[in-house]
Order: C-alpha cells, then structure tokens, then sequence
C-alpha cells in the first residue's frame, strides 16, 4: 500500500502549489485538517506562507492538530517537512507582530532580516544559492542547488548542529534545519522547478 502524505490544510496560502508538487513526483497525499488522519499519516508535510502569527494562530485553531503532530513526529517518528513559515513555526518563537510561540521542536526564533548594506532589499526574494552544511543533519533531502526564496524573516537558530543549509542576501541566512525525523525549509520546493521536485522526491524516500 502506498504511504499516505498528510498535508496540513489550516489556511495557508502556498497549499495548492504544494500539494500539487507533491502529487507531480508520485506521492499519495491527503489533503487535511483531521488529526486522525495526520495521527495515521506516513509522513506529514507543513506549508505556510504570510506571517508567523498568522500561520501559529491558523494551526492552534486546530483543535488537537498540535497534538498529533506532536505525537506523530516526536513520538511516533514519522518524517516531517515544514516549507517556508511551515519551517519557521517549528521554532520557539516568532518576532513578527509581537512576540508568538512556535513549536519549539528546534530552538531558535524568527527574526526580521536585517542587512547591513541598504542596497540588500528584503523580502528576500528570488533564485539563490543552497550550500550544505558540514554533516549537516538532513542531507539525504536537502542537496546543494538554487531554489526559490520568498521571506522577510528568518530563523535565527540557537544550535547550529541543527542548521542543514545556508543561503545569502547580505548575511547568512538558514535555507534548511534538520534534526532527526525533522526537516524544514525555507526555500519553496514547488517553486524551485527540477531542484525543488528534486527535493520532494528525496523526502518522500527519506528514512530514518
């Protein structure tokens, strides 16, 4: 029987372009907002694109999705994907419009970026560099190439074991975290044409 793919549906914008991303490199996905299903789910995989307090308040609206998620993947060690702000809430906090828990399953917070030379605009926006890590935890999905970004904030990690990738706009910035079953992107896979279908294809054989 094929693995089911839940995909987290609780409002967030880039839904439908990851879903169908998934779906153009094989995966069997239900699209959900049932924490049944996301209990019973192989995999799960978490979008997000707009705020942090936006995505924190959509996902919390769940009643007991926080919970499966957290019984799925920290207890039950089914693999995770978090893309763009789906990435960012697996963090402590968030800094954007006050201050916002995260999950806190990588520690950390999201900060506003902040270049030092005026000419560095942000968002961050467009193609850009992927470089791996030393060791870097996650590298069995995330290989270095050029994908597409899309933010303004980004995750200051507090351990930078648990830092996989690295891109640049006028300072480092994390493109990817890893920590065992857990793996997050900031970079949009189903923008980012063959790397980011690459990238997907990758999750979905990852095993831990």
């Amino acid at each position: 029987m094929a693995e089911i793919i839940a995909l987290i549906d609780y409002g967030a914008g880039n839904l439908h372009s990851v879903h169908n991303a998934l779906k153009a490199v094989g995966a069997n996905v239900s699209v959900t907002a049932d924490p049944n299903i996301v209990r019973a789910a192989d995999r799960i995989v978490l979008p997000g694109v707009g705020s942090f307090k936006s995505c924190a308040q959509g996902l919390a609206a769940i009643e007991g999705m926080t919970e499966a998620m957290t019984e799925r993947v920290l207890i039950g060690g089914a693999p995770f994907l978090g893309i763009c702000v789906g990435m960012q809430l697996l963090a402590t906090r968030g800094l954007e419009h006050g201050t916002t828990p995260g999950l806190d399953w990588i520690g950390g917070e999201v900060r506003l970026i902040k270049p030092s030379d005026p000419a560095i605009k942000v968002p961050h926006m467009g193609w850009n560099d992927v470089a791996i890590m030393p060791h870097a935890r996650g590298s069995a999905v995330v290989e270095a190439g050029e994908a597409y970004f899309l933010h303004s904030y980004h995750f200051a990690v507090t351990d930078a074991k648990d830092v996989a990738a690295m891109t640049d706009h006028g300072e480092g910035l994390v493109a990817a975290v890893a920590r065992g079953n857990i793996l997050g992107v900031q970079f949009h896979p189903e923008k980012s044409q063959a790397y980011g279908l690459a990238t997907l294809t990758r999750f979905l054989e990852w095993n831990i």
